[in-house]
């Protein structure tokens, strides 16, 4: 695979915002290259301030789009050929077929969206699209957001995470790493929970108060009819 043999991660802090475009434009229309992983170092680089995060997002998403309608266009033209015939990866092709044609059964159009997200999908989604002659306007339409919704996500995890985001995601895959996230965050807030209740609450003093204006109120009276004036004679 070429994913075994290309250093993109290496290839995109030498070469920025054009390889990044290459690589995620590749794996998109069919190519077996890193491309999420190049999308992954482009993100920690603009936390460095090497690169420029807003124009990171805008890239990927548009390699994403650009590759998946290639990759459309691949498939409808001879992509299940391609996908099943005889020769090197023979195996891998034919899984990518169990695997990704139920899948777009179940779920139609937003099988293009949630493949952006699931690994080895990713690749072959636009391929598996255009095999099934899925109606173009859908998959653009269902391919654009799932591709915006993915540079954006993976990109500013990267940025906000750094590098230790991208190790999450090489190695659980996006939805890993969401899980990973949501489960630190509910600890947090059972945490705090819990902390606010072990806290000692305030002593009332109501009470106190009270008997006081009471007490100042007796002391008032008191006073005022020991100087009430004495009755003339």
């Amino acid at each position: 695979m070429l994913a075994s043999v290309i250093n993109v991660s290496h290839l995109v802090e030498v070469f920025g915002y054009p390889l990044l475009i290459a690589a995620v434009m590749a794996e998109s229309a069919g190519v077996p290259v890193p491309g999420e992983t190049g999308l992954l170092t482009a993100g920690v680089l603009a936390s460095r301030g090497k690169l420029q995060i807003e124009i990171v997002i805008a890239c990927a998403a548009l390699a994403a789009i650009v590759g998946d309608n290639i990759g459309y266009q691949i498939g409808r033209k001879g992509g299940r050929w391609l996908l099943e015939r005889p020769g090197r990866f023979q195996r891998q092709r034919l899984q990518v077929l169990i695997v990704g044609e139920p899948f777009f059964e179940r779920h139609g159009p937003k099988a293009v969206f949630f493949g952006r997200f699931v690994l080895g999908l990713r690749t072959w989604a636009s391929w598996i699209a255009g095999a099934t002659h899925m109606h173009w306007r859908s998959f653009f339409v269902w391919n654009a957001l799932g591709g915006i919704c993915w540079a954006t996500g993976v990109g500013l995890l990267a940025y906000f995470l750094g590098q230790s985001a991208t190790n999450a995601i090489e190695t659980f895959g996006v939805w890993g790493l969401v899980a990973v996230v949501l489960t630190l965050a509910g600890g947090y807030l059972v945490y705090r929970r819990g902390h606010h209740r072990l806290m000692p609450s305030e002593p009332d003093e109501a009470p106190e108060s009270a008997g006081k204006d009471e007490t100042g109120g007796q002391e008032h009276a008191i006073l005022g009819a020991d100087s009430d004036p004495e009755p003339p004679s």
